[in-house]
């Protein structure tokens, strides 16, 4: 790999983390999402800071049973849906979208609830 390519990724990395702790804060951003990105951009660019998010006290367990099953805890399912929801109600609320464009979304936001919910539960 060259080094521009494992900067590039280290980067995109932190770029993650820095989205997961803003999600920590913001309750339509999911956190966990980033941090399993994260470790997958430091898995091709940085053993250290691999280790460091795997074993962080935190962010660490999901990415781990992400990694080991593709599972996700039943909290972070009811939250991630819970959330979803009332992300579209804040979009429905704030924008008062066309039909064509809350129906887009409406499925986008569907799918991903159903994609979450399917997965094994840690």
């Amino acid at each position: 790999m060259t080094p521009l390519k494992r900067h590039l990724l280290f980067a995109a990395g932190w770029v993650m983390v820095a989205l997961g702790v803003i999600g920590i804060f913001l309750p339509v951003m999911p956190t966990t999402v980033f941090m399993i990105a994260a470790a997958w951009f430091f898995t091709r660019s940085s053993p250290r800071f691999e280790a460091w998010l795997l074993n962080h006290p935190v962010f660490g367990p999901p990415v781990m049973r992400w990694r080991e099953n593709g599972a996700i805890g039943k909290r972070a399912k009811m939250f991630a849906v819970v959330s979803m929801a009332g992300g579209y109600a804040v979009f429905w609320y704030v924008v008062t979208p066309s039909p064509t464009l809350a129906a887009i979304v409406a499925v986008v936001l569907l799918l991903s609830a159903a994609f979450v919910l399917t997965r094994p539960s840690a």
